[in-house]
């Protein structure tokens, strides 16, 4: 489906140079098709933020409904970025103010970086609980991913994450739970998803809440859930929109950090990401980093990147392409006839739990 460019977001030109369908605002304006208004509140750290931007949106454009797309990215309040960020989120970033007034359809929340035990006093608290408040009644339906489900959950459930005893980071298996849901049909019954974050939700935590559970993975816990209604909140404790080089990315990170002190250990891999073959390529490197024979710059990143194979790929597209297939349902559907049929109009998932 095409995403309009409304705008000079530098991320929409990078995708359309790999050939997802861009509109421009004037072709857009000749084409009979109706139009989704999806949210991005965007609170990942510098390092991540564009690369984000361009991860959320291929996997919005890779919903099949027949709509065009505006992505209107939300500037959220009291995070400091550097001044290269911070020149970008100005140039192409709406303020909550003005989205308010506009309206939207859905809303896409990224996870962000954790950096306080406590959520409340985390820079992004009061803005992004305010926007989630406001969703709540306002917008058809909200994905949350990584650390925005556990935001949201402490903020409108009470539910409270939890400290793992390590970090959970790596690609995972999962299973589906609920095979009859919308948002999880004709998508393979196990399937793999990236993660990485130090907290969890537990499935007994949403099943005490009556959430519901979509996935579940027996090592990386629940993947995906929904609001007791099914649909209007959509809870990822994951990172579907992971490129193939995320994680790769993630890990040099860690490795810099090994090499200026800011961490004593050096990292483990990352789980179910690297065949052996790559990591005794990475071991040697290690060795040979430790004793200062190699810099990080010489970190074999095309020889890693070529031998990982992306497994969650296909899947997250499915997943996203039915989120914003039924957003789309809901949206344009004829209100009378939900009456008609007995349905009430304000439970957009009804039909499938009568």
């Amino acid at each position: 489906m095409p995403i309009v460019a409304y705008n000079d977001l530098p991320s929409l030109a990078r995708i359309a140079q790999e050939g997802i369908d861009v509109l421009s605002q004037e072709r857009a304006q000749h084409q009979d098709i109706r139009e989704l208004h999806i949210g991005f509140l965007n609170m990942m750290p510098d390092a991540a933020f564009l690369a984000t931007e361009r991860q959320f949106f291929r996997l919005v454009s890779a919903a099949t409904s027949i709509v065009q797309i505006y992505i209107h990215p939300i500037r959220c309040l009291g995070i400091e970025r550097n001044p290269a960020i911070s020149a970008h989120v100005a140039a192409y970033y709406e303020e909550f103010e003005d989205i308010k007034s506009q309206g939207l359809d859905a809303i896409i929340v990224t996870g962000a970086n954790p950096k306080l035990s406590d959520l409340t006093q985390e820079a992004y608290w009061q803005h992004a609980t305010e926007i989630f408040s406001w969703a709540e009644h306002n917008v058809v339906s909200v994905f949350f991913s990584c650390l925005a489900t556990h935001a949201v959950l402490q903020a409108q459930y009470n539910i409270y994450r939890q400290p793992l005893p390590a970090k959970l980071w790596g690609i995972f298996s999962h299973r589906v739970a609920e095979g009859q849901h919308p948002l999880v049909a004709n998508i393979n019954t196990r399937f793999d998803m990236p993660h990485s974050r130090f907290n969890d939700v537990s499935a007994q935590a949403f099943i005490d809440n009556n959430l519901k559970l979509l996935v579940t993975g027996e090592d990386a816990g629940v993947a995906l859930a929904t609001s007791r209604d099914g649909f209007r909140q959509v809870f990822c404790q994951g990172h579907p929109e992971y490129d193939t080089a995320s994680l790769l990315k993630e890990y040099k990170r860690e490795i810099l950090r090994f090499v200026s002190g800011e961490r004593t250990d050096y990292p483990d891999f990352p789980h179910g990401y690297l065949s052996p073959n790559v990591q005794d390529q990475l071991q040697t490197f290690r060795a040979q980093l430790i004793k200062n024979a190699v810099a990080v710059a010489d970190f074999p990143d095309s020889d890693v990147l070529s031998a990982i194979d992306n497994t969650w790929r296909d899947t997250a597209k499915a997943i996203f392409s039915n989120w914003i297939g039924l957003v789309y349902r809901v949206t344009h559907v004829d209100r009378a006839q939900w009456f008609m049929a007995g349905v009430d109009p304000d439970d957009p998932l009804a039909r499938w739990y009568r």
